[in-house]
């Protein structure tokens, strides 16, 4: 079915292109997402949802980083898989029972465009290329969560952070508001750990930290320490997102 635009509506839409995924869309069906799209600020350490919570938006980040992680009984924590502005948090639920499987929390601040969650069911349902993008997204973030099993089971300390910090700077950028205790419930390690391999990483000339804050100075030295995971992860996200 053709769909007609009005050229106010262009405008209007443009926004929410600063998401990847939303700016694979065709322009009308984007217009049809639009007008129940809002844009909201994504503020440092926003829990977005708890385990096991009814979730009532999903997001799709322009800016920052959503941090999905799995929360332990003894107060220790594990990231699974970040979500930035090549994806999207909450569609699945929204298209199944709502509840999430994860703590999710903001990690990197930044924006996003928002949707009510049964708003987003209904519009799936209504249009397919929207459904299947939002499924190929989903299949996108079960990959991150498969390899960070694997890494988090057989790769050290040092070329783990190396890869985390490699997936951070190609969703945030260089400069990341991080502190050595975030770094470490993020990978599961303790904090003298990631302290120390903090300190070899800056005298290596790769980063320079001061409290709160991590700058990566060196991103080629950073690839070199990494484990394979960064590469698989981008290797699945062109196999998924590949034009058909």
């Amino acid at each position: 079915m053709r769909l007609d635009l009005k050229p106010r509506q262009w405008g209007e839409a443009m926004i929410h292109r600063n998401n990847l995924l939303l700016n694979k869309l065709e322009p009308a069906v984007l217009a049809r997402l639009d007008p129940h799209l809002s844009v909201v600020s994504l503020r440092l350490s926003e829990l977005l949802a708890d385990t096991h919570d009814r979730l009532q938006n999903v997001y799709f980040p322009h800016s920052g980083i959503i941090s999905n992680v799995v929360a332990l009984t003894n107060g220790r924590a594990i990231e699974t898989a970040m979500t930035g502005r090549d994806g999207q948090f909450g569609a699945a639920q929204a298209l199944d029972d709502r509840l999430s499987l994860h703590r999710v929390v903001i990690q990197v601040p930044g924006t996003a465009s928002v949707m009510n969650s049964a708003r987003l069911c209904e519009l799936a349902n209504k249009l397919p290329d929207f459904r299947k993008l939002l499924m190929k997204s989903e299949k996108f973030f079960l990959a991150q969560v498969q390899q960070a099993v694997a890494c988090n089971a057989v790769h050290d300390i040092q070329s783990r952070m190396c890869k985390w910090l490699l997936r951070m700077h190609g969703l945030a950028g260089s400069h990341l508001p991080l502190t050595h205790e975030f770094l470490a419930e993020m990978m599961g390690a303790q904090r003298p750990s990631v302290t120390t391999i903090a300190v070899k990483l800056q005298k290596a000339g790769m980063i320079k930290y001061s409290r709160g804050h991590i700058h990566i100075s060196n991103i080629d030295k950073v690839r070199q320490r990494a484990c394979e995971c960064d590469v698989a992860i981008r290797f699945y996200y062109r196999r998924i997102f590949q034009p058909e």
